[in-house]
């Protein structure tokens, strides 16, 4: 992606005849601002918006290089620095005060969308600043710990294909022992704060980080570079990065490894706490209520939630009784989900057995898409396993966005870590899920929308997005696949996962859930194999609030296709439900109603 920079005051100067003088260039102070047409207005906020969006990029080089924007290959800011936490927090409150001092008045349509969101997101950010995130930068979920090995093994977002690119991975890595020292030192005020991580999840690192310290570079996944580097190199070209990369890992990177590995192991772990609900840290209780409204959009309170997810689970086990009646079977549901999680018939005999499943099942949506979806993206997926280094952490499956270049399509990253677990029927719903028509039409569909700001194109709300994705679990059978009541069972029992998070997600951040009773709760009503509910336990536990999205949004977008259904009889087109969905990207849960209800308006008059 390129963008131009242009200095938003020259912007603001022609669209609204202001001068720049007596100001820094690109704020905008509101007694200035003058009546303004709609389409001035509209005009103004788009400079605003290109001008964040490039002073954005500055501050976060590593979504530049997600996005396909080159420019900031090189670069990595130490983000736990307090001068860089105080930097983001006064880009925020400018850019706030930019669009508030613009003002809405008379936009309608994207115009007034793209506001809405631009302040709404703003202001969200600014309310997280008071919780300090920033002493908990590492957990087994992620950190830069595992993140750079996905930069720097040579098969992510970080381009190796000219020798420039090589040179801006070795002065971006030659900031990663300044950004793991900065970890240290966050960690420890944290110590100091009473806000640390529950010990449960940092037993986890340590092993993470074992499978990445080696004693010879050639054994480190850093090495991937070296061993794909690009035929047409001039020999000496090779010779050189390979010396350099070699010493990189060697000098830099192996120690910075070792050393956090050895304050976690010796400082840290003996500093962590037992509980494990967000609540259990100073002003969690505030912390978990914000997290829960900024992930779901909207004003629910946690005990709502906590029995929105009782009477889901309620009925989605009814189903599954019926299912049961369906292939007569004689027991009770818990002998039914036994017989599901060990029988033999329902696992794969390798991985590449499992890959060829999946793309089985692409081929038979793929066939059926154009009943359903008229508006399809025009980027590309693969379909990869996770890596073996993250895979015994990680949940089933993970998408991750096409760049907007096409250099890089989407991925769909299946987990094959301990086989026996991975069932063949829960595999057409985790690929309804995190490939297609889930997270790869939403994701890439909104990359595709080149006219809409940037912010909002490589932005997101999770009830939105992750909504859409448990959506698209339940079109399956009109999409070919849940073709026996085996397969079915699959989608009641990811649905029923999803209603769970709800129920146990709210219990350990508000309810005094300890982790063990979580994995109980999780066991007894699902199908679940230990493996995968002991990850996903500890998944909530380290991400408060994220696992509420996908039942919220879920349910907001089956509400809005009934009503529509309702309200159109005969004209209701399902492929033009679905395109005025996804068409301006993800957005919150209530501007995402508004917006069916005018479509409904418009499909009736």
């Amino acid at each position: 992606m390129q963008v131009h920079r242009i200095p938003l005051a020259l912007v603001l100067a022609a669209a609204l005849a202001m001068a720049g003088c007596g100001r820094s260039p690109g704020v905008i102070a509101p007694a200035e601002v003058p009546d303004l047409s709609a389409a001035e207005r509209a005009a103004a906020l788009n400079a605003v918006y290109a001008q964040y969006w490039e002073e954005f990029l500055v501050l976060n080089p590593i979504l530049a290089t997600f996005t396909g924007d080159h420019r900031y290959n090189a670069e990595l800011p130490d983000a736990g620095t307090a001068s860089f936490r105080m930097a983001l927090h006064e880009f925020r409150t400018k850019w706030l005060e930019q669009a508030e001092a613009v003002g809405a008045a008379g936009l309608e349509g994207q115009d007034l969308l793209n506001h809405q969101i631009f302040v709404r997101n703003l202001r969200a950010q600014l309310e997280t600043e008071k919780f300090p995130g920033w002493m908990l930068p590492v957990n087994q979920m992620g950190g830069f710990h595992t993140f750079a090995v996905q930069l720097g093994s040579g098969t992510g977002a970080q381009p190796f294909d000219t020798v420039e690119d090589y040179e801006n991975w070795l002065a971006r890595a030659g900031r990663l022992p300044g950004i793991f020292a900065t970890s240290i030192e966050n960690m420890r005020e944290g110590m100091t704060a009473g806000v640390v991580q529950p010990r449960v999840l940092m037993e986890k690192v340590l092993p993470q980080l074992d499978a990445l310290i080696t004693d010879t570079p050639e054994e480190s996944p850093f090495w991937g570079p070296v061993t794909r580097m690009p035929a047409e190199f001039p020999d000496s070209e090779k010779a050189r990065l390979a010396g350099a990369l070699r010493a990189m890992i060697t000098d830099e990177l192996m120690p910075a490894y070792r050393s956090l590995r050895a304050f976690i192991a010796e400082d840290y772990l003996p500093a962590t706490r037992d509980t494990v609900g967000l609540d259990a840290l100073p002003d969690g209780e505030e912390w978990y209520a914000v997290a829960v409204r900024q992930s779901t959009t909207t004003d629910l309170s946690p005990d709502e939630i906590h029995r929105i997810g009782l009477d889901e689970v309620a009925r989605i086990r009814a189903e599954i009784l019926g299912v049961m009646t369906d292939v007569d079977f004689d027991g009770s549901m818990q002998e039914f989900i036994d017989f599901m999680k060990h029988d033999p018939q329902f696992e794969f005999a390798s991985e590449e057995a499992l890959l060829e499943f999946y793309r089985a099942i692409d081929a038979r949506v793929g066939a059926r898409i154009p009943e359903q979806y008229s508006l399809l993206p025009k980027a590309p997926y693969e379909i990869r396993p996770v890596e073996a280094f993250r895979a015994r952490s990680m949940a089933g499956g993970q998408y991750f966005p096409p760049s907007e270049d096409g250099s890089r399509p989407g991925i769909f990253y299946v987990n094959t870590y301990d086989l026996p677990t991975r069932k063949t029927w829960d595999a057409e719903s985790l690929f309804l899920h995190e490939a297609v028509p889930g997270h790869h039409f939403q994701i890439a569909l909104q990359i595709e929308l080149t006219d809409m700001p940037a912010f909002r194109r490589w932005g997101g709300e999770d009830a939105f997005a992750e909504g859409w994705g448990l959506y698209a679990e339940s079109q399956g059978k009109a999409l070919g696949l849940y073709t026996d009541p085996y397969q079915y069972f699959g989608r009641l029992q990811w649905e029923l996962w999803r209603a769970i998070r709800l129920v146990v997600d709210t219990g350990l951040h508000s309810k005094g859930w300890s982790r063990e009773q979580v994995i109980s709760y999780m066991l007894e009503n699902s199908a679940s194999s230990e493996v995968n509910a002991v990850a996903e336990a500890e998944r909530y536990i380290a991400w408060p609030a994220q696992a509420l999205a996908y039942k919220i949004g879920e349910l907001k977008i089956l509400e809005l296709r009934a009503r529509a259904e309702q309200a159109l009889g005969a004209a209701f087109d399902v492929r033009e439900f679905h395109a005025e969905v996804l068409r301006d990207g993800a957005v919150p849960l209530d501007v995402l109603e508004a917006k069916i209800e005018r479509w409904i308006a418009v499909k009736k008059s």
